[in-house]
């Protein structure tokens, strides 16, 4: 048997408010591992997969992480089994990046197993495999920050152009996550086909804005622009006193608030972690004033992205 190879792959937040589908970050922690090996037959397999309770498929050709595997072993011709084995630190259906983390760990994991030096842009296009059966769809929103660290914009799809975003003042960002699931492709069949074209210019004037906060470290600017005005009215029924944990987020100091990917996260950005802390407990006294069960993560911005551990 040769040698193991394992890769870590943080948790993201997508979308982040105006930046539907083209903006994410990473965040220092939680985060997925995922561990590659040659085996002695010719297939792909899944070993074992822990650290989650909900039922993810052993089939490598539908899971996450199997898919950029079996498709990286194809583009470089390797006639070689591998087995698979998949430690989960984010629940599925959370909206911070689940499937991506796994994608890419993948990726990441099965580049540098079989030394074939991939760049960053190539191991993405095979993390997109994995995503792909989550969504449904092309979306580089998690799986880039994932890779990449930082904060990161898509310029655009069709080529796939992936921006990192310098910012110029630290902050922190707070996680509440309901204790629920919600599926991406279900979550995106209530987004609306047409938007009204004033909804465009708004959103794209906040997209815009934010990016220039995050670049000149002004919070004001960066708090002006968080607002999401397309896909967060559509989805935010789907989360248990969603306006009223805002609204608390807003009064203990957040620079703004939304939906973590499709939800049913929210995050919050601060200055500091006091403030994060702070806002994670005025949100989470929301959710326990409707008994509902959540996790709180606060979390600075990772500039590392997806890393081989071992």
């Amino acid at each position: 048997m040769d040698r193991d190879v394992a890769a870590y792959a943080p948790a993201t937040v997508s979308n982040v408010a105006c930046g539907f589908d083209i903006m994410g970050f990473a965040l220092d922690e939680p985060g997925d591992k995922v561990t590659v090996r040659f085996s002695r037959g010719k297939d792909v397999t899944i070993r074992r997969i822990s650290g989650c309770t909900s039922t993810l498929p052993m089939n490598p050709a539908r899971n996450t992480a199997g898919a950029p595997v079996i498709e990286m072993l194809k583009h470089c011709r390797v006639r070689r089994g591998v087995e698979i084995e998949i430690r989960k630190g984010l629940p599925a259906g959370s909206g911070i990046g689940s499937s991506a983390a796994s994608a890419v760990a993948a990726a990441v994991a099965c580049n540098a197993l079989l030394g074939a030096g991939l760049s960053k842009e190539e191991i993405l296009t095979f993390a997109l495999h994995g995503e792909k059966i989550a969504s449904g769809g092309v979306h580089v929103d998690n799986l880039s920050p994932s890779l990449w660290g930082g904060f990161i914009l898509v310029r655009g799809y069709d080529p796939l152009d992936i921006v990192q975003i310098p910012i110029s003042a630290p902050m922190w960002c707070v996680i509440v996550r309901p204790h629920m699931e919600i599926r991406t492709k279900e979550s995106r069949k209530m987004l609306p086909r047409t938007v009204p074209l004033s909804d465009v210019v708004r959103q794209t004037g906040n997209a815009a804005g934010l990016v220039a906060g995050l670049m000149s470290g002004d919070f004001g600017l960066i708090s002006r622009s968080l607002h999401d005005v397309i896909a967060e009215p559509a989805r935010r029924h789907l989360i248990p006193g969603f306006a009223d944990m805002k609204s608390a987020a807003l009064d203990a100091g957040a620079l703004g608030c939304s939906l973590s990917g499709s939800g049913p996260s929210v995050f919050a950005l601060a200055k500091s972690k006091r403030t994060a802390r702070q806002i994670g407990i005025a949100m989470g006294s929301i959710l326990n004033s409707v008994s509902c069960p959540h996790s709180v993560i606060v979390s600075g911005i990772s500039s590392a992205g997806a890393r081989i551990i071992s």
